[in-house]
């Protein structure tokens, strides 16, 4: 690229060229950062990570990166994990002390969980479906022919997937002789159990989910730990679709999502959430959001594919598609019900003599949005 092309730091008359040491590549990918805005205003922390500079663990088989308070200090209430899984291979028998939420990426998966009143959920999953495994509760993940690639995210900005609790590592520190009178045999039968982790290892493709079924328990817990969002019908709008999964759908869920298409030149309505915080994924595409907070705080952030974005409680923001194919993304909110606040909406529904008194906007504006409230959760710009 020449310096010529280059993107400089300049906005009108303020800023000034830089002539580096710089990383070009970084400022090309965060235009907004790097020349913000004329309406971004004092300090906002940083609401952006990409799992591309996550550290990555690679296993037999797999791997695992993670997005937590350590590289994103502000989103203190949620965490993440991009996970791999080749074909048959397993993420080792395991507990939270979080809730895990998790989405199909890619590829296909056995999930298999047993829950505290002995029933068995065993399913296969496919792309765009979820489960929901509560904090304490074991589980097991597996990679069926082709393998997968999956996103958690847990109710607490503090889990590391590198502290979870493991059957292997629990086995490997009790004393022999508890375990034999634990399980009635001797000794000697648990001379060959691991010394440490396995984590993620290879074993072969399992069998057919109706097979395996058979060898079981006929015993489903009461409310499933998955739900096949892949076959829920999303909700168009001008500009894009999207999809609420949430304990309306899901009753066993205490994480809700929003799983968002936005069209080239849409863009998600500016709005804000009452009583959760928002835990973003991007999956395809790129996007710009500005975050809003009192005391005349703004700040804009640009997104592309494997990104993570995070925006606190009540602080208002949009989403908007500034690249020519679908944006994509996973939105995930520390709450059991979705919940947002249009401002157009609160606009349309205040009486207008308030709202023109505030803004100063002709009584054509004010009527158009109360004719159009219902229209603008994802929209086209003006043309």
């Amino acid at each position: 690229m020449s310096e010529k092309e280059v993107r400089q730091p300049i906005r009108g008359d303020k800023g000034a060229t830089d002539p580096g040491p710089r990383n070009v590549l970084l400022d090309e990918q965060n235009p907004d950062v790097l020349i913000p805005p004329a309406t971004d205003s004092g300090s906002i922390p940083n609401l952006k990570f990409s799992f591309a500079m996550a550290h990555n663990r690679l296993e037999d088989g797999g791997w695992a990166r993670e997005v937590t308070v350590r590289e994103l200090p502000v989103a203190t209430s949620m965490a993440g994990v991009d996970m791999r899984l080749d074909s048959g291979v397993v993420r080792e028998l395991h507990w939270h002390k979080e809730a895990e939420w998790a989405y199909i990426l890619q590829g296909n998966v056995r999930l298999t969980v047993v829950d505290q009143d002995r029933n068995v959920c065993i399913e296969d999953l496919k792309p765009g479906d979820i489960w929901l495994v509560p904090a304490g509760v074991p589980h097991s993940i597996q990679g069926l022919e082709g393998g997968t690639e999956f996103l958690l995210v847990f109710d607490d900005g503090n889990f590391s997937e590198n502290q979870t609790l493991l059957i292997t590592e629990f086995m490997a520190h009790l004393p022999p002789e508890v375990l034999a009178k634990n399980f009635g045999v001797s000794a000697e039968k648990f001379a060959g159990i691991p010394k440490s982790e396995k984590y993620i290892f290879t074993l072969p493709v399992p069998p057919p989910l109706d097979v395996v079924r058979k060898q079981l328990p006929d015993s489903p817990p009461k409310f499933s730990y998955v739900y096949h969002a892949s076959e829920q019908p999303s909700t168009s709008y001008s500009g894009g679709a999207i999809k609420v999964i949430d304990s309306e759908n899901f009753p066993v869920t205490n994480l809700s999502a929003l799983v968002m298409e936005i069209e080239p030149g849409g863009m998600r309505e500016i709005h804000w959430h009452p009583g959760a915080d928002e835990w973003q994924y991007y999956m395809e595409g790129s996007a710009r959001m500005t975050v809003f907070d009192a005391t005349s705080k703004a700040r804009t952030f640009n997104y592309t594919a494997g990104d993570v974005g995070f925006v606190p409680r009540t602080l208002g923001h949009y989403i908007e598609n500034t690249g020519d194919s679908m944006l994509r993304i996973i939105n995930v909110f520390n709450t059991p019900v979705y919940k947002d606040i249009s401002l157009a909406n609160w606009m349309a529904l205040t009486p207008k003599e308030l709202v023109r008194g505030h803004l100063n906007l002709d009584d054509d504006v004010i009527e158009g949005l109360r004719r159009d409230r219902d229209a603008v959760v994802l929209s086209r710009p003006s043309r």
